[in-house]
């Protein structure tokens, strides 16, 4: 088998230094040099607030989709859309449990990442958007019969009445 290897040191540089420019193109020098250490700092705190949003939104983005598993999963109580209706409902509580290790990472500096009152209103987005996923699996039990909504289901708590006929003796 032949291999071909490139010989990089016959290049010479004047000869590429005098092609012009595309069409479009602008030289200009890069604005990292000129931005002061606290700019920098400001917008790298911006841009961790805004991720933060991002991920306490995240839940909400994920609604469409799941609305659409619990429809083609059907109406009916089988293994299969039982299955999704456990992983919806359990999600969110899981999510829920390690929130503060979650938002860690976009906690503002000199705070503490992993206390409940950091970053208080993104979680608390995150909190309502993860209780959206629950209310969607809620409404999926109820409306497959799971949930004890109708009075036939509670017959077994009710008392019986004395009847209105007396026995006379």
């Amino acid at each position: 088998m032949a291999t071909t290897t490139l010989d990089y040191s016959s290049i010479r540089d004047n000869r590429w230094k005098s092609i012009a420019h595309p069409p479009g193109f602008t030289h200009s020098q890069s604005q990292a040099g000129t931005r002061s250490p606290k700019e920098i700092a400001e917008s790298y705190a911006a841009l961790k607030q805004k991720r933060a949003w991002d991920l306490a939104i995240s839940p909400a983005k994920s609604l469409p989709m799941q609305a659409f598993m619990l429809y083609m999963s059907g109406g009916g109580v089988q293994i299969f859309s039982m299955g999704i209706v456990v992983v919806l409902l359990s999600s969110p509580f899981k999510a829920l449990a390690a929130i503060n290790t979650t938002f860690a990472p976009f906690a503002p500096k000199g705070s503490n990442a992993h206390a409940l009152s950091t970053l208080l209103l993104q979680k608390s987005a995150f909190l309502f958007c993860n209780m959206l996923l629950v209310a969607l699996g809620v409404w999926k039990c109820k409306s497959m019969g799971l949930l004890p909504t109708g009075t036939a289901d509670w017959l077994v708590f009710e008392t019986r009445g004395q009847p209105p006929e007396v026995f006379l003796a």
